[in-house]
């Protein structure tokens, strides 16, 4: 078996992933004021957020390309790949996955698998380094395919965002929400319900929000071992004040702290934050 994991740049990769020759990352454009970006090429995170101050308009962004897709199927087809996973953004908050899924009939010489992981960012990136480090460690791609599988529901990101604006202009919910959020000057939890990012609850103030976080992360990983991450968008110092607080309280594992992708950040706004989790590989 020959395994190659295509991911997107919403994943926000480590460098030493995306140095792995099996590892492949779709670019997802970035569209500040009708120019487009990529970032890691044309475009730096503090870059990003330097255009986002004097942005006229909310940034937006789209699908990966498919004739990348198509590309790198093509290359595997070449070089001898048996095996592909794929693993995107959510099918909740892109039409990126409804779209590909002809393509296993065009390459059915390949064994392919598209499953919907229904997260993005560092759960994503969680679930890429997992299948590598199974595949790295020898298993059958039955075993691998499994432990994704299962890994894929245990696998979430909650978030704290300082208006829900850029979310309503990127489409990713109504305006009743954004409308009730700002009126009431609350800091809105959002979370990944079955692929789809809704309002979870509703905190009055930040210092709250926060120690919400703490409980539900405590609350969802109790029964096992969990890779954990405080994710920002530029607001390292959140990050850190929330990565104390959750080692003052319960959690016993390891804890980083990692950016937001320009993708994630362009509908989140800057100054949000988010408690991030996956469940450990057994084969790291």
């Amino acid at each position: 078996m020959k395994l190659a994991v295509i991911t997107d740049s919403s994943a926000n990769l480590a460098e030493s992933l995306k140095k792995k020759d099996n590892v492949f990352v779709l670019d997802i454009p970035v569209i500040i004021d009708n120019e487009t970006f990529i970032e890691g090429k044309n475009l730096k995170i503090d870059e990003f957020y330097e255009k986002l101050e004097t942005a006229k308009d909310f940034p937006t962004t789209s699908q990966p390309s498919l004739s990348d897709l198509d590309d790198v199927l093509a290359y595997l087809s070449k070089e001898n790949y048996t095996h592909v996973i794929g693993l995107f953004l959510s099918s909740g908050i892109s039409g990126f996955y409804q779209n590909i899924h002809y393509l296993v009939d065009e390459y059915n010489h390949l064994t392919i698998r598209f499953p919907d992981t229904k997260t993005s960012s560092f759960p994503l990136r969680m679930l890429v380094e997992n299948t590598i480090s199974s595949y790295e460690a020898g298993q059958p791609f039955s075993v691998i395919e499994a432990d994704l599988l299962q890994q894929i529901p245990e696998t979430g990101a909650y978030v704290v965002v300082d208006d829900l604006n850029h979310l309503v202009k990127g489409g990713r919910l109504s305006n009743g929400s954004a409308l009730i959020g700002n009126l009431l000057s609350i800091k809105p939890i959002i979370y990944f319900n079955n692929g789809i990012l809704e309002l979870y609850e509703r905190v009055r103030t930040e210092k709250k929000a926060h120690n919400r976080l703490i409980e539900i992360l405590n609350e969802a990983t109790s029964n096992d071992h969990f890779d954990v991450s405080i994710v920002h968008a530029d607001a390292i110092e959140k990050a850190e004040k929330l990565k104390e607080l959750l080692l003052n309280s319960d959690f016993s594992g390891e804890v980083s702290i990692t950016t937001f992708s320009s993708v994630i950040a362009a509908h989140l706004g800057k100054g949000a934050v988010a408690i991030a989790f996956s469940p450990v590989s057994k084969y790291k």
